[in-house]
């Protein structure tokens, strides 16, 4: 039977995973056109990847969002919400097997990142496009969106094989079973 509801555990391991987009986010910041490259989308998909799907959903929002408003662009934060939560649902969708488990070092994997952070440029390409008045504004930043995209993905690998070496993944799932 699966449960609707966070446990404690998750509920806290959810929300710490949400500080370290938060902070990612705010820690790195590389000027581009409409905003900021940064490193939080990296924390967004490991936390899909290995706390699992609704998790991600929620750190993935809530980290984004909340660094947005703390770092002076609040009319992002919605708009952000939305993408980020939706990034981390696709990354989930697809990465996860029917059997409910996901290798960080797989086919399906990788092309679930990457169709992640598609969608993730995407969406701030059409958001710009609507918050700075034309599609010309949104187009500006799809450059810099696309090479964060890749770099995060780069970053997601790279820490997300420390965290295999390390086997962090029991520690982060032990009561994840049902959280689709």
């Amino acid at each position: 039977m699966h449960s609707n509801r966070f446990s404690t555990r998750s509920l806290c391991v959810t929300g710490i995973m949400a500080a370290l987009v938060c902070v990612m986010t705010m820690v790195v910041q590389i000027p581009i056109p409409l905003g900021y490259a940064h490193l939080g989308d990296a924390f967004i998909l490991l936390t899909v990847l290995f706390v699992g799907r609704r998790s991600g959903i929620w750190a993935g929002g809530i980290g984004s969002a909340l660094a947005d408003l703390l770092t002076g662009y609040a009319y992002w934060a919605i708009p952000t919400f939305i993408i980020k939560a939706l990034m981390a649902w696709i990354v989930g969708k697809i990465a996860y097997t029917k059997e409910d488990t996901c290798t960080l070092f797989s086919a399906r994997a990788l092309l679930a990142c990457a169709i992640g952070m598609a969608w993730m440029v995407v969406g701030y390409t059409v958001a710009g496009a609507f918050l700075y008045g034309g599609l010309a504004a949104g187009l500006a930043s799809t450059p810099g969106l696309a090479v964060k995209g890749v770099l995060n993905l780069a970053v997601c690998y790279g820490v997300g094989a420390l965290f295999e070496k390390a086997k962090i993944r029991p520690l982060l799932t032990a009561d994840r079973k049902g959280q689709a």
